[in-house]
């Protein structure tokens, strides 16, 4: 572990580390999706795939190998111990920063099937990420605001539409769909212009998951509630992490069951919408009460699962 460096130091080291290891596979892993436009057979597409998820495991396993190199980080994992990975299952959690996307990658790494993230329609235009993404089937969405939906009110519904197309592509292997249903990382600039009624989290958006849920609900086995903390490092979180200065991964998993509260037509009927939002709403103020206490007394999950290294 080289924590004891100076930040200044690890800082462009440990950057450049992480930089090479995303390009690396991205340029792996590219040709795979190139390949899957090219050759339209069901055979060759399952090892394409097959190929691909290998490229996604190998960039997990060098991340969270960096992340316990540069720092002297404690991951607590509480609530995984029952998960396959021979099943279907819709992942909703919190967002705090870009390093979400490798600590949920690193939990699901031999636990649950390999994710396919919900990603910002910006990030495809990314040199590896993005062409790494696309080959890896994972589906990029695009948010308008109330001005571009006032102008252009055909664009209303166009994310929807992208989760439909991508709902049809994971029903023929197991897979865990990811979902960061606040749409953006949390900080308290944002939560000020949302107006938030959470104190650590943004307000939650239902209609992804909704559609989600009615397009696979009878596929999925459960939904995996998952809620990040980085105690000891309330601001910056990937920052400190490139420093050296990343103390504590906590990730509590609540498995939660799959049935008529939660699967039903949201964009028709009133009153499955009502039901829906006040089931997510309830999820996400636990969540903020759970975040809130463990802030205030620093000792849940002492007796969590231990990420071996």
């Amino acid at each position: 572990m080289l924590s004891f460096l100076p930040g200044w130091l690890l800082l462009p080291f440990s950057f450049s580390l992480f930089a090479l290891n995303l390009a690396l596979w991205g340029l792996l892993v590219t040709p795979l999706g190139l390949l899957k436009l090219l050759l339209p057979f069901r055979g060759a597409h399952r090892m394409l795939a097959f190929a691909g998820k290998g490229c996604y495991r190998g960039w997990t396993s060098v991340n969270t190998a960096l992340i316990n190199l540069f720092n002297q980080a404690d991951w607590q994992i509480s609530g995984a111990q029952t998960l396959d990975k021979a099943s279907w299952y819709l992942l909703i959690s919190n967002h705090k920063s870009w390093l979400d996307i490798p600590v949920v990658s690193t939990v699901a790494h031999s636990r649950i099937p390999e994710p396919k993230f919900f990603l910002k329609d910006e990030l495809k235009w990314l040199p590896f990420l993005g062409t790494g993404c696309w080959a890896l089937d994972m589906p990029f969405m695009k948010r308008y605001s109330a001005a571009q939906l006032a102008k252009k009110p055909e664009l209303k519904g166009q994310d929807i539409e992208t989760t439909r197309a991508s709902c049809q592509k994971f029903k023929t292997v197991p897979t865990t769909i990811i979902n960061f249903v606040e749409g953006t990382r949390f900080t308290e600039s944002k939560k000020a212009d949302k107006c938030s009624p959470f104190q650590y989290l943004l307000p939650p958006k239902a209609g992804g998951i909704a559609f989600t849920l009615a397009s696979m609900g009878e596929q999925f086995n459960a939904i995996l509630d998952f809620t990040l903390l980085y105690p000891d490092n309330p601001n910056h979180v990937a920052l400190d992490m490139l420093m050296g200065r990343l103390k504590r991964i906590v990730v509590q998993v609540e498995v939660l069951p799959v049935d008529q509260q939660v699967v039903g037509d949201y964009f028709n009927d009133a009153q499955f919408r009502e039901r829906f939002q006040l089931w997510l709403n309830q999820r996400w103020l636990q969540k903020d009460q759970l975040m809130q206490h463990y802030h205030q007394t620093d000792n849940l999950n002492r007796s969590a699962e231990q990420l071996p290294c």
